[in-house]
């Protein structure tokens, strides 16, 4: 894990999900890009960053594909079974490091899986909320006029104010033990748990704003990729 002055930091990486809107027939984190999957590039980042140690690998108990990468026998990855939704998924990887390595006071981040182009200069300014109380997100502002749609979503309802509105994305990062009982805690009053954010929000810590490069998309639509694949190969 970390060493006792917090020199370097473990990723919670969830990767039980199958993509659903990419419409393929393997989950969208094995999709090839650029020569790797889309996962192999996400975790190669990671570890990559010179405070980053671990990744906390989170799979579906189904999952037949990662024991096929270059990855699978990688000494800095550790993996684990996670659950139907994210939550449960982070909460899997969270109960696992903090059974097998020494966690006290520690801090933990949260990578979407399909994330693969994160700057690292953005992580570094991610990491610097440690001095504070209780962490925070990358995110980006919303540029674009908002539109909310009735229920079939073929129609606008109205038009949102998007002053003060932001995406968030991932790196996430929380002191552990505080996350572990956010998660846990949300996850038994069935609330709408979407993020490692907005867990901490309803345990009411104050959660900070780092802004993230544009390049840090979500690999979520086949367009996507090749966007992804553009910000990879293009060293930006």
């Amino acid at each position: 894990m970390s060493t006792s002055h917090q020199e370097s930091y473990t990723v919670v990486v969830p990767a039980a999900g199958v993509g659903k809107r990419m419409g393929g027939d393997i989950p969208k984190q094995y999709l090839q890009l650029a020569g790797k999957t889309l996962l192999e590039h996400t975790l190669n980042n990671l570890i990559k960053h010179p405070l980053i140690d671990k990744v906390v690998l989170v799979l579906g108990p189904d999952d037949n594909y990662f024991k096929e990468t270059p990855l699978s026998n990688a000494h800095w990855i550790e993996t684990v079974h996670g659950g139907k939704e994210r939550a449960d998924s982070v909460l899997a990887g969270l109960t696992h490091v903090l059974s097998h390595h020494s966690t006290k006071g520690d801090w933990i981040l949260v990578h979407d899986a399909a994330r693969p182009c994160v700057k690292h200069q953005d992580i570094s300014q991610l990491l610097l909320l440690r001095s504070g109380l209780s962490g925070g997100i990358l995110a980006a502002p919303v540029r674009d006029t908002m539109k909310r749609a009735f229920e079939d979503n073929s129609r606008i309802q109205k038009t949102v104010d998007r002053n003060n509105l932001w995406h968030a994305l991932t790196p996430q990062f929380f002191p552990m033990d505080e996350l572990f009982s956010a998660l846990k805690s949300g996850l038994e009053l069935k609330l709408n748990i979407t993020d490692e954010a907005s867990a901490m929000e309803h345990a009411g810590y104050p959660v900070r704003l780092i802004e993230s490069d544009a390049s840090n998309i979500k690999v979520t639509r086949p367009d996507d990729l090749r966007l992804a694949e553009f910000y990879l190969t293009s060293n930006i």
